[in-house]
């Protein structure tokens, strides 16, 4: 398997089964990812886009995790601040908020719209933005251990992420449920909602992927690209209309919160406490436990 632009994006194209896969490589940080990283694997995607002869592309992590999301140890560092020290520390300006996160949302339009056939092997963690990928595949292999969720909620608010694929993929109360408590949850606790293609052991993950890889890629690759079109355009039409402008705009005001007393404030601890702290306060703070059965 070659590397992309970047050593932790690898990149592979199996002409002869029509296939590439695109491999999250950082497992240090449970494949999470930051703009470059994120840069380097849409640019696999529109290597692939562009291929006549690759109708069907894989995505999976290393080490047995698909992805954390976007990586929090720099929040501020997404929006480009190259300033000096102070001035990292400011918060970013609504106009560069909107800038920053309209090019953010593009990445999950363009995959979520994406020509080819999209197949995901996940395990592990699918958190974040590596949740919504996940539901953003075609065809979805996933182990039921797997953690799925959109955490960073409890830090910078319920208009995370895009909005409208989730109510579509998940439904109204789940959809609800996760936004609204940042919950992490096991995918087989949704096993039965298909909101994946297959649930099962994290054994049989990888080989079920590549299964369903090969499967899909046994298509007419015209009949692929028309179906996909045709897919995103009755999607629009009944689901993700308006969302190409709101998931980002959402997000760029729900980043600019203002904490009142008692709240948890993710950066302002961060910066003080350092970020493995922070989440283990994050986790602490809101911890609820279970109501005894009586």
């Amino acid at each position: 398997m070659t590397s992309s632009t970047d050593d932790r994006v690898l990149f592979d194209v199996d002409h002869e089964k029509r296939i590439a896969t695109i491999t999250f490589n950082n497992p240090k940080q449970r494949n999470s990812y930051d703009a470059p990283m994120r840069d380097a694997i849409a640019h696999c995607l529109d290597e692939v886009a562009d291929d006549d002869d690759v109708t069907v592309v894989l995505l999976r992590g290393a080490d047995g995790v698909f992805s954390t999301g976007a990586d929090m140890n720099n929040a501020y560092g997404w929006y480009g601040d190259k300033g000096d020290q102070k001035d990292q520390k400011r918060r970013p300006s609504q106009r560069r908020r909107l800038a920053v996160d309209r090019k953010s949302f593009g990445f999950y339009h363009n995959f979520m719209g994406f020509p080819k056939v999209t197949v995901g092997e996940i395990s592990g963690y699918a958190l974040g933005g590596g949740f919504e990928m996940a539901l953003m595949t075609d065809i979805s292999v996933i182990a039921r251990e797997t953690k799925i969720g959109m955490p960073a909620t409890r830090f910078l608010g319920p208009a995370l992420g895009s909005l409208h694929m989730f109510f579509h993929r998940l439904g109204p109360v789940l959809a609800r449920r996760l936004l609204l408590t940042g919950d992490i949850i096991e995918a087989g606790a949704v096993e039965h909602l298909g909101v994946f293609t297959e649930t099962c052991s994290a054994a049989a993950v990888p080989a079920r992927a590549r299964y369903w890889a090969e499967k899909a890629a046994k298509m007419p690759a015209d009949g692929v690209v028309i179906a996909k079109e045709a897919f995103r355009l009755v999607e629009q039409s009944q689901a993700y209309q308006g969302e190409e402008v709101a998931s980002y705009l959402f997000h760029a005001y729900g980043t600019n919160l203002q904490f009142a007393p008692g709240e948890f404030n993710f950066v302002k601890t961060r910066a003080e406490h350092g970020t493995k702290e922070a989440f283990r306060l994050r986790d602490e703070h809101f911890d609820v436990p279970e109501p005894e059965v009586q």
